[in-house]
């Protein structure tokens, strides 16, 4: 009986003490905000430039982006090693602000088509 009473203590204590505090504390809420996305594709030839991205996933990464937000697209399109071990590389890169997405968007568009034109001439 004795142990019975002890054990019932112990566990009214527990659930007593073990409740939390409401209305006490400080409760923080914060916001994530994104201001700049950058991106930057590398590739070496039109077929892995086809497959990492289309304009529909570039939309759906600005459309995500808060107000005043800028982009920035880039294209690494690497060439084929010359004779002498050099490496031959073209860079495109636009940048942009959420003011004007579909300006933004047609130009990711157009270095897009160029960086195909770069590797379909290269062949």
């Amino acid at each position: 009986m004795k142990n019975l009473i002890t054990i019932l203590a112990l566990i009214i204590s527990v659930t007593v003490f073990s409740q939390s505090r409401t209305g006490k504390g400080v409760m923080v809420n914060e916001k994530t905000k994104v201001e700049s996305v950058s991106i930057t594709v590398t590739t070496d030839s039109v077929e892995e430039l086809n497959s990492t991205f289309q304009l529909k996933d570039i939309e759906k990464i600005i459309s995500s982006n808060g107000k005043n937000g800028i982009f920035s697209f880039k294209i690494i399109c690497n060439g084929k090693e010359t004779p002498k071990a050099l490496k031959s590389q073209v860079t495109y890169k636009v940048e942009g602000n959420s003011a004007d997405t579909q300006s933004f968007l047609k130009n990711v568009e157009k270095i897009r088509t160029t960086a195909i034109n770069y590797y379909k001439n290269k062949e």
